[in-house]
């Protein structure tokens, strides 16, 4: 039985174009013991082929973390699938608050040995011990109090184009970086200080708000939901939102617009924008922010030389890349010395 992708992302485009069907994106986690994780990967890639759902889903020995987009009308039934699981049953489900059918192109369940590269060693502190959730009500009332600091668990480039105010944004590239960077920020405030988290979706928060109360912090916090839960609840509720500008998604739209505030600027210009691209150059494929100006005038690319590369004819580009690798560079996500105005 085939238990893969096996379409292109063009092919798969297309088939959505023509099916005609709104999708929904999704995200969920759940920290839970998953013994063999092959069977639940391949048990899960069959029944979501099945329903048509695509998406970027990692299993290890400690859980699952999934992002993903399902047809309208095969919610219910995928739904129906994740409550047949035990430690799924009622999982949250956070569900975007811009929908975009183009998504995710593709379906990919991946074995992996943490659902979030944290870099900790879960044994050594009690990984249960977590912080108090809060929803949205409770959390605006939280960082409103001169007791509180406020931390975005994210990285540099999630932040530079949205984040709550007065939220401390640590300029890093990975989330194990950060958890000893504001360890140490904080250390004078372990007692008399709340400590108040908050990322995307909720699950950095769930291992670093065990990971703080294990290094001593007191009184710990986090946003349930993240910011996606976060935005929903302010607009159900109709209260005031304190996060401004987007909110970075690891998907193909890679932001939601939360407030309309534009924070950021254009790496190239360093004029206001807040619209993260992708270097059209193949062999770069760089992160960073683009205006529309610039995107016109640099034909998508981040420098000239990428611009070079990506006007010559298609076979002669592939000469170039053979042999090379660019993960490096992806991962530096804004950080390349070819922008001239990043962060």
């Amino acid at each position: 039985m085939q238990l893969y992708n096996t379409l292109s992302a063009k092919e798969r485009a297309a088939l959505i174009k023509e099916a005609g069907k709104e999708r929904l994106t999704i995200s969920f986690y759940q920290y839970a013991h998953i013994g063999n994780t092959s069977i639940f990967r391949n048990h899960l890639f069959i029944h979501w082929d099945a329903l048509e759902v695509l998406g970027r889903i990692y299993v290890a020995h400690e859980g699952i973390n999934a992002q993903l987009s399902v047809p309208a009308d095969n919610f219910d039934a995928f739904k129906g699938h994740l409550d047949s699981i035990s430690f799924l049953q009622g999982v949250r489900l956070n569900i975007a608050i811009e929908q975009d059918n183009m998504s995710f192109l593709k379906l990919k369940i991946k074995v992996r040995h943490k659902i979030v590269a944290d870099g900790l060693n879960d044994a050594s502190f009690d990984v249960t011990n977590k912080g108090v959730h809060v929803n949205a009500v409770e959390f605006n009332q939280l960082i409103e109090d001169p007791d509180t600091v406020l931390v975005d668990m994210r990285n540099h480039y999630e932040s530079e184009i949205g984040h709550f105010k007065n939220a401390i944004t640590p300029d890093v590239d990975t989330f194990r970086d950060s958890l000893d960077i504001i360890e140490n920020d904080l250390a004078d405030h372990k007692e008399d200080k709340k400590l108040v988290m908050y990322c995307t979706g909720g699950i950095r928060c769930e291992k670093a708000s065990a990971y703080y109360k294990h290094k001593g912090f007191k009184q710990v916090y986090q946003l349930e939901g993240g910011i996606i839960e976060y935005a929903r609840q302010v607009e159900n509720l109709q209260l005031e939102n304190k996060f401004k500008g987007k909110n970075f998604v690891f998907d193909h739209r890679r932001g939601e617009r939360i407030s309309e505030d534009v924070i950021a600027n254009c790496h190239q210009c360093g004029e206001p924008c807040d619209e993260h691209v992708n270097c059209a150059n193949e062999a770069c494929h760089l992160l960073f922010i683009q205006c529309a100006s610039c995107a016109d005038k640099m034909n998508d690319c981040c420098s000239d030389a990428c611009k070079t590369v990506h006007e010559l004819p298609f076979e002669e580009q592939k000469v170039l890349r053979r042999g090379k690798t660019v993960s490096n560079k992806i991962f530096k996500k804004g950080r390349s010395e070819v922008l001239k105005f990043k962060k």
